[in-house]
């Protein structure tokens, strides 16, 4: 069996937010162009699968109606701004939307019926800043939720972990699932201050949810010793002791220190060990069953390493990195250092760390 699928389709280049806006299609060519070089071709032990379309149905899992046919009406009348930010969409944004919906159900389904070890979802638009009813973040749908509310409402599964390694809170996805102990949604992300205004240490989900709801907002320009040490102890105690039934990753790469629109400085080797962590921790608790789903990541130079290295971990294959192993400024360590301190005291409360 094929070990890996790879969700992708030439559809999710027809997304266009204009020429100058950070996520753009030379995003996901950038990535297939990696793909194709010929060590990672020689190495492989993935295939490309074409997503389906998602139905609107299947939207509504996360998404309210208005909200769905908004997104359509802006699209149909020629495309246009969504928020008061940066989140635009062009007469085929919405189509290409469905598709990453799609594409991720698609990756989903695969595990499950074992076509696939894991698989992950070359997806654009990315996802994990939508709420319910609103459009944020260059995010349309939430792509991951509805991984996740597919998983707990049409599969019956009680345990869904959600670990959000971009480089920004995902406050939608957090807000989603904030009352709920069927999802535990952990991330690891820059200081939200600025944006998205979540995420802070302090929000550990409220009702049934509360203790199910793990951030790590680190200082700005924490290197690869600060957020590895964040994710060893504490992700992975807690994870642990969840035993999550399925691992869906938001994969965001915008903490890459070349990233334009992220503020942290992890390296290739970060994402290295970082994507080996969590494949460790799904075949430890969930029988491997894990999907990635793409989000953030805007240098397109680096998108493609970064991409294909968490790949050739998720697939169990060896893959030559040439970076160096970053470490924080003693001023940035002491910060990051501090705020690991006070996630563990916030999450002692539930959770053995």
């Amino acid at each position: 069996m094929t070990k890996t699928a790879v969700i992708f389709s030439p559809v999710y280049y027809r997304h266009n937010p204009g020429k100058s806006h950070p996520e753009s299609a030379r995003r996901l060519h950038a990535i297939v162009k990696e793909l194709a070089k010929k060590e990672a071709a020689a190495q492989k032990n993935w295939n490309f699968v074409k997503p389906e379309m998602a139905s609107v149905e299947d939207v509504e899992l996360v998404h309210g109606i208005e909200y769905i046919k908004l997104v359509e009406a802006v699209c149909r009348s020629g495309g246009g701004l969504l928020d008061l930010e940066d989140t635009v969409v062009s007469p085929e944004s919405y189509k290409v939307a469905l598709y990453a919906v799609g594409g991720a159900l698609k990756a989903v389904k695969l595990v499950l019926k074992c076509d696939f070890q894991n698989a992950f979802a070359l997806v654009r638009p990315p996802g994990h800043h939508a709420s319910k009813y609103r459009a944020c973040g260059f995010c349309l749908f939430n792509n991951v939720a509805i991984a996740a509310k597919y998983l707990i409402q049409k599969c019956d599964f009680k345990r869904v972990l959600i670990l959000d390694v971009d480089a920004h809170h995902g406050n939608g996805t957090q807000e989603i699932f904030y009352e709920t102990s069927k999802v535990l949604y952990i991330s690891l992300h820059e200081d939200p201050y600025g944006f998205p205004g979540t995420g802070f240490a302090g929000e550990v989900g409220e009702g049934e949810g509360e203790g199910y709801n793990v951030n790590v907002p680190l200082p700005f320009m924490t290197a690869d010793d600060v957020y590895l040490r964040a994710a060893k102890e504490i992700v992975e105690p807690i994870v642990a002791q969840y035993d999550p039934q399925f691992v869906l990753v938001s994969a965001g790469f915008d903490g890459h220190f070349s990233d334009p629109v992220g503020n942290l400085s992890l390296s290739e080797s970060c994402y290295q060990k970082v994507f080996e962590l969590i494949v460790n921790l799904t075949s430890k608790t969930a029988c491997g069953r894990l999907v990635s789903i793409l989000e953030g990541g805007y240098n397109a130079r680096f998108l493609g390493k970064n991409v294909a290295i968490a790949l050739a971990a998720i697939d169990g294959v060896s893959c030559n990195i040439h970076s160096k192993f970053r470490k924080s400024s003693r001023s940035v360590k002491k910060r990051g250092e501090k705020v690991i301190e006070e996630v563990r005291k916030i999450q002692k409360k539930y959770w053995a760390i």
